[in-house]
């Protein structure tokens, strides 16, 4: 049995389905009660923060997808695995950051670093994700589209190689299911780098209608952002999108090593997520 934490979310949600169909026996594990699951996938609610229930959610797993909601800063990364592996789990695939490896003073993502050590120290198989910026954080952006037909964002032309959740979703359900894939660390990314000027563009192409960009300050951006992101998570975010490193510009080759094809696209994403900007 497989279980998948975080299991609603941007990847969860999709890793799920793809398990199922599969064949494999799924677990989805919610902090909230969970809608939607697809046909034959228990469910079991609760917080990985919650030392003292952790049993209860990795009972009976051989393998474990461990995702942690935001930057999981309140979490113990080591009391964590240790539950999983007391329970039995034999194989452990992280979702990391790219981040974790450009960004090694990130005070933001020392509890990924954290749960990376963990992991690899755990006597177990494991596979480490560290996906770039997401394709979905587009999502944002949504409802001004729809009313408005216009894009906010800072940075304008400053282009990044952002990575669908279903590509990290598909090489996630690779890494669970086949041991080739044990003891490695994947950067995961699209296939090309994006500005945000042109992921306004591609929006426009699947409304069927011009969408204006407006360009923001890092400091308008901020101001927006902090109002539902912790304050670190923003500036680095911020930090990232403005001044990226060479490595965070770079195409990784990995979805395309473990899934014998090329990432999916922004463009391709934004056909598949049309619906939510028209």
């Amino acid at each position: 049995m497989i279980v998948v934490t975080g299991a609603t979310g941007n990847v969860g949600r999709p890793l799920v389905e793809l398990l199922a169909t599969a064949g494999e026996k799924v677990t989805a594990v919610t902090r909230r009660p969970a809608e939607g699951l697809p046909a034959g996938v228990a469910h079991r609610q609760g917080d990985l923060a919650d030392v003292d229930g952790l049993r209860g959610l990795f009972e009976g797993a051989e393998a474990v997808y461990l995702l942690v909601a935001g930057l999981g800063a309140e979490l113990r990364p080591r009391e964590i695995v240790a539950a999983a592996v007391d329970c039995g789990v034999r194989r452990i695939v992280f979702q990391s950051s790219q981040l974790v490896g450009t960004r090694t003073d990130s005070v933001s993502h020392e509890v990924l670093r954290a749960f990376e050590t963990a992991v690899r120290e755990s006597g177990v198989a494991w596979t480490v994700l560290r996906p770039g910026g997401f394709a979905s954080n587009a999502f944002l952006w949504a409802g001004p589209v729809r009313s408005a037909r216009v894009v906010e964002a800072p940075f304008a032309d400053v282009a990044l190689p952002v990575v669908d959740p279903w590509d990290i979703a598909e090489v996630a359900a690779a890494a669970l299911r086949d041991p080739e894939h044990t003891g490695r660390t994947y950067v995961l990314t699209g296939p090309v780098a994006v500005s945000p000027r042109e992921q306004a563009l591609a929006l426009a192409d699947v409304v069927g209608a011009a969408v204006r960009f407006v360009p923001q300050s890092a400091g308008e951006a901020r101001e927006a952002l902090v109002r539902f992101l912790p304050e670190e998570a923003v500036d680095g975010m911020l930090s990232v999108m403005g001044e990226p490193l060479a490595d965070e510009r770079r195409v990784s080759p990995d979805v395309e090593r473990v899934l014998g094809r090329a990432p999916r696209s922004f463009s391709a994403w934004a056909r598949r997520n049309a619906f939510a900007f028209a």
